[in-house]
């Protein structure tokens, strides 16, 4: 029976924790990145999956082609709900005025025109075995990007043992990392009775991982309680909620330094809408999350960068349901006080029919590895060799993109 009991713990992908978002965590980071030069740096990893529409995010309400492609969902300058404009050629959804004002005050960017590598449009491709994994194709990997990049930080003292939590940790965040005192655990909610009983189950059979599972549960605790459980269930509360949650745990001393978290839901086929709607209800929590993350972190957030991206974008001419479908190209977002901010940084290849990626969809100019590779190394100084041999493989074509983080 503890066998069954086991299995539902640690392998169920609809188990709900910290209000429905995944949510992994490691605590470990070398004080080095303490005693180099005062700070204390913390990166926050955010997934959306489902692939963002990235013409509806950042619009580029300059480009002439925009308004015919995007039709109905179209964002513009004015009007009834007015997109925010970040510079004279592009604009920022009305449903994220608080990314507005970190942009403002120079703490957040935008990458436009960014992809991954992958081209083919598969969401489980496109998340797990490229997003996610690091390397340029799919291929099954088993290890994520950012596991690959915390073993390849120097050695030193922890700062407390590393631990993963959520439903499943995401791939991104996870690998063997045998060498440097980490415990993943992915635990989907179950009574505390059940979950004890696994707790003295590996008690007996694997004492290390019986900790982590205690450590785990308290850390359910404290991430979830009734101050942090979203009114109404709904997905832009649970987006808040588990924000606040990992805010809470890193802001500790002795708290995670990196976390990777995952949104789901961002599938817009149909009555995405513009700048109200669907794509605008996801966006607002997007947007509460950023907020969660600056209020939670407090003092910490000076030294915080946020990464948020997706595994694709969205086409660039609407459906025939007033939605998009799978697409390439996208956004990617930055946010926190180590962001160099207020720019949109993009080789903009523009919307006419023959600059349009396989005629349909926004062409990528931006490698995502290069931007990932620019925060690790502004953040943690990797090298470009580790960047390009280790953490994203075969991948020294796409440089780090410098001055992302100030």
């Amino acid at each position: 029976m503890i066998d069954c009991v086991e299995n539902r713990l640690l392998t169920s992908r609809r188990g709900l924790l910290l209000g429905g978002a995944s949510f992994a965590a490691w605590a470990y980071l070398p004080k080095f990145a303490r005693a180099a030069d005062g700070r204390d740096p913390r990166l926050i990893v955010v997934i959306l999956r489902g692939a963002l529409d990235g013409l509806s995010t950042v619009a580029p309400v300059g480009d002439p082609d925009y308004a015919g492609l995007h039709g109905s969902i179209a964002l513009a300058a004015d009007g009834a709900h007015p997109a925010i404009m970040l510079d004279s050629f592009f604009a920022l959804h009305p449903a994220m005025p608080e990314f507005a004002r970190m942009y403002r005050d120079m703490h957040a960017a935008v990458i436009h025109a960014v992809a991954t590598p992958y081209r083919d449009r598969s969401h489980f491709d496109g998340q797990q075995d490229v997003l996610e994994s690091g390397y340029a194709g799919p291929g099954r990997v088993q290890s994520g990007w950012l596991n690959r990049a915390l073993e390849a930080l120097p050695r030193g003292e922890r700062v407390s043992s590393g631990l993963a939590v959520g439903p499943t940790t995401p791939l991104v965040l996870r690998g063997n990392a045998p060498t440097v005192g980490w415990a993943p655990v992915a635990l989907p909610q179950a009574d505390d009775d059940t979950a004890m009983r696994l707790v003295d189950l590996y008690r007996h059979r694997d004492p290390a991982l019986a900790m982590a599972l205690s450590q785990g549960l308290q850390l359910e605790k404290a991430a979830s309680g009734d101050d942090m459980k979203p009114k109404g269930g709904n997905q832009v509360a649970q987006m808040r909620q588990v924000a606040r949650g990992a805010a809470k745990l890193m802001a500790a001393d002795d708290g995670p330094r990196i976390a990777a978290l995952a949104f789901d839901g961002w599938d817009t086929h149909a009555n995405e809408g513009g700048p109200v709607g669907r794509l605008a209800f996801l966006l607002g929590g997007l947007d509460g999350a950023l907020v969660e993350f600056e209020n939670g972190l407090g003092e910490r957030w000076r030294d915080t960068v946020v990464v948020v991206a997706t595994e694709f974008g969205r086409t660039a001419r609407i459906n025939g349901t007033d939605g998009t479908d799978h697409g390439t190209a996208t956004v990617a977002l930055l946010a926190g006080g180590a962001v160099k901010g207020g720019r949109v940084i993009s080789d903009w290849p523009g919307l006419k029919p023959a600059n349009l990626y396989e005629a349909r969809d926004l062409k990528p100019t931006t490698d995502l590895r290069s931007v990932i590779k620019g925060v690790l190394q502004g953040q943690f100084g990797l090298s470009d060799r580790v960047l390009a041999e280790t953490v994203f493989p075969d991948s020294a074509s796409a440089r780090p993109m410098k001055g992302l983080v100030a």
